[in-house]
């Protein structure tokens, strides 16, 4: 059972019946049997009447409270005239058992002569008995039984067994509601949180009651709204810093080109090739820097949202096509290939912003053109796959020949700047924000990025992104 309000509520519900059910048990066990004393109850009469006529009210009382003493058994007897023999006090509800008993038509020798009133099944069950002396006197006994079986199972009775059964079902019910709304709010805004929603709060009052979910919720939300600050400076810091980085960096490609000039004029020709080879350098490492800098815009961007996203429908195959072509040819010396789906019927049509896709699938098929082994091909096939939501989704999967990615660090390649190899990337020029840009964009478009080895050797990284489902096409499509 894995619901938290199903484990409370059965918990509790059958915790309340077992302990219903053990207090009839009990209640059985230790009173003394009723059936006894109903058989008993015309000798009873007798001999109350008799200590009545051998030591008068005083005989009568001391023999009726021994009665009580040892079986728990309350007993009144009346003479004709409705007078109680032992001067003890007549409860209302014996009296009118009495008076019940005395109506023409009633059953002496039978349980309670008259209608019972909802009152009286709440109260205990009464025995009646009638006698005549030999004199000619009737007189009456009325027996108040203890509680026994027959209070909890007799027909009349059964319904309230049932009611209690139910009324601490709905009673459970609620407490587990009670119990466990705060952790589905915690679990849902947790979830949120998880899915990259910054601003997901569980929504408890700041001044509410005090609890320890409440409490828990609280810090929750407390512990949410840091987070949301911390990542939104850390975006507005690499924003910031991203864009102040780019105006020194304008400058400095500007002195880098009036020192070109000055240097074919006057540098003498035996030192214009070593002074043109570290003005090479100097730009190359411009160019990364400038690089950097855009791609660390583009992350900044990308971390504002959708808003900026312009989707419309276009075919992923040719688009992975080009983006094959261009990557194999820039892989010259390598021998490398891309070997990229041929035409198919199915155009695989997605509503995506064709630049910012583009930008994605580019990255991850460079990458693996950047690791896989010389001489390889990297393959990129497409999809089509029904998803457990029922939503049609279109795969990308991107395969290398690679040396692979160690297990520990396949969910870590899409984070900003990480490094699997610092000096293998400082010879291939990565910086770490291909995938990590890649990953955003997919995101952005409601899809997602995995990364798994492969077990003939090498990384595959799949993409997925929604697609139209091809029954939902037009016919010249």
């Amino acid at each position: 059972m894995k619901s938290l309000f199903l484990k409370i509520l059965l918990s509790f519900w059958a915790a309340l019946a077992l302990s219903l059910v053990l207090a009839i048990l009990v209640t059985i066990a230790l009173h003394p049997a009723r059936r006894g004393i109903e058989n008993q109850a015309p000798q009873t009469l007798a001999e109350a009447v008799n200590a009545y006529q051998t030591a008068g009210q005083h005989g009568v009382h001391e023999y009726l409270e021994d009665l009580f003493r040892t079986q728990h058994v309350r007993a009144f007897v009346f003479d004709s005239e409705g007078h109680e023999l032992s001067g003890r006090h007549v409860p209302p509800w014996i009296e009118d058992s009495r008076e019940g008993a005395a109506q023409p038509g009633a059953n002496p020798r039978g349980g309670s002569p008259y209608h019972r009133s909802w009152m009286d099944n709440l109260m205990p069950d009464r025995i009646i008995r009638q006698a005549l002396t030999l004199d000619g006197k009737r007189y009456t006994l009325v027996l108040e039984l203890p509680p026994g079986p027959r209070s909890f199972f007799g027909p009349n009775d059964l319904h309230l067994l049932g009611f209690a059964i139910i009324l601490s079902g709905v009673v459970c019910y609620l407490l587990s509601w009670s119990v466990t709304s705060p952790v589905r709010r915690l679990r849902a805004a947790a979830q949120s949180l998880a899915a990259g929603d910054l601003s997901a709060r569980t929504g408890a009052p700041v001044g509410g009651p005090r609890g320890e979910l409440t409490e828990l919720m609280r810090d929750f939300d407390r512990m949410a709204e840091r987070i949301e600050g911390l990542v939104d400076s850390q975006s507005r810091l690499l924003k910031d810093v991203s864009h102040e980085l780019r105006s020194p960096l304008a400058r400095l490609s500007v002195a880098l080109g009036l020192a070109r000039q000055r240097a074919a004029s006057a540098v003498g020709a035996e030192s214009a090739p070593e002074l043109q080879n570290s003005l090479n350098r100097i730009e190359t490492e411009a160019d990364r820097l400038n690089q950097l800098i855009q791609r660390l815009l583009t992350i900044s961007r990308l971390e504002s949202g959708t808003d900026g996203l312009r989707k419309t429908r276009l075919s992923l195959l040719e688009l992975v096509q080009q983006v094959a072509h261009d990557a194999e040819y820039e892989t010259p010396g390598r021998g490398c290939r891309v070997v990229a789906q041929p035409d198919t019927a199915d155009r695989f049509l997605v509503e995506a912003d064709p630049d910012l896709l583009r930008s994605a699938i580019e990255n991850v098929v460079r990458n693996a053109t950047r690791y896989t082994a010389e001489g390889t091909s990297v393959e990129v096939r497409l999809e089509r796959q029904r998803a457990t939501n029922g939503q049609e989704e279109v795969i990308v999967r991107v395969a290398d020949c690679g040396p692979g990615v160690p297990a520990e660090a396949l969910s870590k390649i899409f984070e900003p700047f990480y490094r699997l190899d610092d000096a293998r990337n400082r010879q291939t020029g990565g910086a770490g924000l291909g995938l990590s840009i890649a990953d955003r964009a997919i995101r952005l478009h409601g899809g997602q990025l995995r990364a798994s080895n492969r077990k003939e050797g090498g990384l595959e990284v799949e993409i997925r992104i929604p697609g139209i489902p091809a029954f939902a096409l037009p016919a010249h499509s």
